[in-house]
């Protein structure tokens, strides 16, 4: 039963859990663009492409450490969009043992529009929130991925 300041927990619970497959669902269901249309593409790449995109090129390391997987899974992942022309490996100038990943110049616009469609429903979703009530959606969200894994 709902109180005057929200829902219980259990209430919480149930309209979440009622929610999530449907968040999931619809995720998935968003294509990517036609210019990625002869790209393999899985739901593990879209974190990759969003940090490259909104941080821009950085190195094999760096971009394992953001996605939380150890830096051969992150080469894999790099090198397997890399042969389908999404990405861009380069020397590092300061460092020749180290390779930058970057988008291709020619799929930016492409992965930016693939992004954009849910970075807009975030944008609505959490514009009208205060910073403190925008940290505790991003905290509880966190907290429900450590916690389900």
């Amino acid at each position: 039963m709902a109180t005057e300041s929200g829902p219980t927990v259990e209430d919480g619970v149930r309209e979440l859990l009622l929610l999530m497959p449907r968040l999931v669902g619809r995720a998935k269901r968003t294509p990517p663009p036609p210019e990625l249309d002869d790209v393999a593409l899985a739901p593990r790449h879209l974190s990759l492409l969003a940090y490259l995109l909104f941080d821009g090129p950085m190195t094999v390391n760096e971009l394992a450490g953001r996605l939380e997987i150890a830096p051969t899974t992150a080469s894999l992942m790099i090198g397997d969009l890399s042969r389908q022309g999404v990405l861009e490996r380069a020397e590092d100038p300061d460092d020749r043992r180290r390779t930058i990943v970057s988008i291709h110049a020619d799929k930016r616009p492409a992965v930016d529009a693939w992004l954009a469609r849910g970075a807009k429903a975030w944008q609505a979703a959490l514009s009208p929130l205060s910073p403190g009530e925008r940290a505790l959606v991003i905290r509880t969200l966190r907290a429900y991925e450590e916690y389900s894994s």
